[in-house]
């Protein structure tokens, strides 16, 4: 029983080991999806009626925050959201053009162990050109990641509730 001591000081030493990780700042982001633009942030509150109508659109049943919701200079629109991955919250960003076309997806944090091929540019690249008139649905027209299929699913899902968004609310916005 003299190696107690020991063995829990050895237990408290043992690295964790953590796959979180921050990729981008908002502040990064805005940089990145919106050069040279200035971005305004816009004071977003959505009524019961929109809440609901996001939730069916989208699929996903958490309400979205609007806490972090930008307006460009030219008329886009910055929208940094969070989806559940497998088990942890990713968070990224949406950049939608005055016309309501997805401009450019970044993720921002993405804490899983595995299933953070979500970051590739080729991937996020299928959602460039997409509109609310677009399936943007995992297997139709966004392909699926062996590994990462719940983190593909729900980043494409909240693809399409940024689209909804921006087609309900965002652009009748001035």
């Amino acid at each position: 029983m003299k190696w107690m001591p020991y063995a829990s000081a050895l237990l408290c030493a043992a690295p964790i080991v953590c796959q979180a990780a921050s990729y981008l700042t908002v502040d990064q982001a805005k940089a990145l999806m919106f050069p040279q633009t200035a971005l305004k942030k816009v004071d977003l509150r959505l009524t019961p009626d929109q809440i609901k109508s996001l939730k069916k659109s989208s699929g996903i049943f958490y309400p979205l925050k609007t806490d972090q919701v930008y307006r460009s200079s030219d008329g886009g629109w910055l929208v940094i959201d969070k989806v559940l991955g497998k088990h942890e919250m990713i968070t990224y960003a949406v950049a939608v053009t005055a016309k309501g076309t997805v401009k450019q997806v970044e993720i921002l944090e993405y804490n899983e162990s595995y299933g953070a091929q979500v970051r590739d540019a080729a991937w996020r690249q299928q959602f460039v050109g997409k509109t609310v008139n677009a399936p943007v649905a995992l297997n139709q027209d966004i392909k699926n990641i062996s590994g990462a299929t719940l983190s593909s699913k729900h980043i494409t899902d909240g693809v399409k509730r940024i689209l909804q968004l921006h087609d309900l609310v965002l652009k009748s916005l001035k």
